[in-house]
């Protein structure tokens, strides 16, 4: 399983799209909406079909294999 670590500098959150996009894990906010819609994206253990839903420290989101892990 490989592992990313999302450090929001200074933020509150990110949009649920635009960690897909900041991470390497799709090239636009708009791939990462599409695979949002798709099916399959999950933050902390549930699925998530809100494309813009907010990612907050300490939550984790899970796409196949991957696993981002959101900190401050």
């Amino acid at each position: 399983m490989q592992k990313i670590e999302f450090h929001l500098d200074g933020r509150d959150y990110v949009e649920l799209n635009q960690l897909l996009k900041l991470t390497g894990v799709c090239d636009s906010g708009g791939a990462g909406k599409a695979l949002v819609a798709a099916g399959g994206v999950s933050v902390n253990g549930r699925p998530e079909s809100r494309k813009t839903c907010k990612i907050l420290a300490n939550q984790t989101v899970t796409l196949g294999d991957l696993n981002i892990r959101v900190l401050i």
